[in-house]
């Protein structure tokens, strides 16, 4: 049952964890910015009085109170800001303002070309909520030095960063009330789930995928967007307490200065190899076609401005590259060859297919890579290695079960398997910390993770035998009861002479 929220309503401060909460330690305002040496950090779960376990988290959780529903901003629904003199007041407010800022930005994903942002939502105390258009300014520099020093509070930041990056926007210090939660275990993670667990509020989320590019914005699009940075400074402030009560908090700081450290991933080579279905091709003139049309749609959706998805989907690139059509006909026959884009433009699709046709200089079909092989064919390429990973994952999932932290998030796993694979010599403490540190693990990782992979590296658990294998071992076995040790056969032992 959730009952309507009213302006009326002083604060959204609205705890929902009850018992052991009360014993937990006063909040913290600010998190500081781990700098220099971080050490080993605190003890895991239940290293504060009154911390809650994971079952007794997700049992509070389970039984909370009716959720209210958040579906009105405080301050009433902002005016969106998309002039110079706007922009000013913007940020003279939150200048002014004090505490950390929510920030959040909505894009238009799956209707524009990239990943640009088309609204920015920022609220701080002391300035109220403000909704910026992007579109008319080069870049928003002004805002980012309005909020200089200032901790923003971002959900699954590493989704709005580079957007953010694109408006000269990067924050000096960040809370990620996403990755937050994850590390302090709570079930479910997205950004409506964790204030309804934390704060009691249930918040709509029917417009996250709609064109925010539309302008004029609708009236209850922005109702959405301002009440998306509402109550993340409660929500954070709820987190940190969690967080603190679990002996978790240092772990999370160190996450948040990663993602800061690490900034905006680069480029990617050679991006139209993730062109979906693509993998599956093993002729190169096939390949060199899924690059020639990946390329031509990706020129012409830059020039509309438009989604490359929209012209003509991944699965059709990887249908004609594989099929190779040489007339119109044959071209709009291929599946997902039914779209106005599809027809009319295409002259240029049969263009960049012949080209790729008459392409002598090739794309590889893979690029090379470090990277260790599946580990599916360790067993039979490097048993040692193959028995150093099927060790260390099990007591992984067994100590992140225990922690209540994901195990991806407990260690990323293709860094697992870079160390499982090539090991460090000699294998100890200290070598494997180093070897994690070199691949970005965070210390706090490093410190709960280096001791157990030593363990199991050097004290493998003996790899399942295959069925093959198992077969042959029986008949080993067979043979050696065999008097006089010749073979057995399929009815069973020779007779004695």
């Amino acid at each position: 049952m959730t009952t309507p929220h009213t302006q009326n309503t002083p604060s959204h401060k609205r705890s929902r964890l009850r018992g052991p909460r009360a014993s937990r330690p006063a909040k913290t305002p600010h998190i500081e910015e781990p700098t220099g040496d971080l050490g080993p950090g605190p003890e895991p779960v239940g290293a504060s009085p009154g911390a809650l376990t994971p079952a007794e988290l997700n049992a509070e959780i389970s039984g909370l109170p009716d959720v209210v529903d958040l579906d009105t901003p405080r301050d009433g629904v902002p005016v969106v800001i998309s002039t110079q003199e706007g922009l000013e007041r913007c940020a003279a407010a939150l200048a002014a303002g004090t505490g950390p800022a929510g920030v959040d930005a909505e894009r238009a994903s799956g209707y524009r070309y990239g990943q640009r942002a088309f609204l920015i939502q920022i609220r701080r105390d002391g300035a109220g909520t403000w909704l910026i258009d992007p579109e008319p300014f080069d870049d928003l520099k002004i805002i980012n030095e309005a909020l200089r020093g200032v901790e923003w509070i971002l959900h699954a930041a590493s989704q709005d960063l580079p957007c953010l990056l694109e408006l000269s926007m990067w924050p000096d210090r960040l809370f990620d009330t996403e990755l937050a939660a994850r590390i302090a275990g709570l079930p479910r993670v997205g950004l409506a789930a964790v204030i309804e667990q934390l704060l009691g509020f249930g918040l709509a989320k029917e417009h996250s995928a709609a064109d925010w590019s539309t302008r004029p914005l609708p009236e209850p699009w922005l109702r959405y967007a301002a009440l998306d940075v509402e109550v993340l400074s409660e929500l954070r402030d709820e987190l940190v307490e969690l967080l603190q009560a679990q002996g978790k908090l240092r772990y999370a700081e160190e996450e948040f200065a990663a993602i800061l450290a690490s900034g905006v991933a680069p480029p990617r080579v050679e991006p139209w190899r993730r062109t979906s279905g693509a993998h599956q091709l093993r002729d190169r003139h096939q390949l060199a076609a899924v690059r020639e049309l990946w390329t031509e749609r990706d020129q012409l959706a830059q020039k509309r401005d438009v989604a490359p998805g929209r012209l003509i989907p991944d699965s059709a690139v990887a249908a004609a590259a594989k099929a190779m059509p040489a007339t119109v006909p044959q071209l709009l026959a291929v599946p997902g060859f039914n779209g106005r884009a599809a027809k009319k433009e295409a002259p240029r699709w049969l263009r960049a297919i012949s080209t790729a046709r008459d392409l002598r200089d090739l794309p590889p079909l893979q690029l090379p890579t470090n990277a260790p092989p599946p580990p599916r064919i360790w067993a039979d390429r490097d048993p040692a290695a193959a028995a150093r990973l099927a060790t260390a994952r099990p007591r992984l999932a067994a100590l992140s079960e225990e922690l209540n932290i994901p195990v991806e998030n407990l260690l990323t796993p293709d860094y697992l398997r870079r160390t499982s694979w090539r090991p460090p010599s000699p294998i100890n403490t200290a070598t494997v910390a180093e070897q994690l540190t070199e691949l970005g693990a965070r210390p706090w990782q490093v410190n709960l993770i280096a001791p157990l992979l030593v363990e199991a590296f050097l004290h493998p658990d003996e790899l399942p035998l295959k069925e093959k294998d198992l077969k042959v071992k029986e008949a080993q076995e067979a043979t050696d009861k065999n008097d006089g040790g010749s073979p057995a056969t399929a009815a069973g032992p020779s007779d004695p002479a």
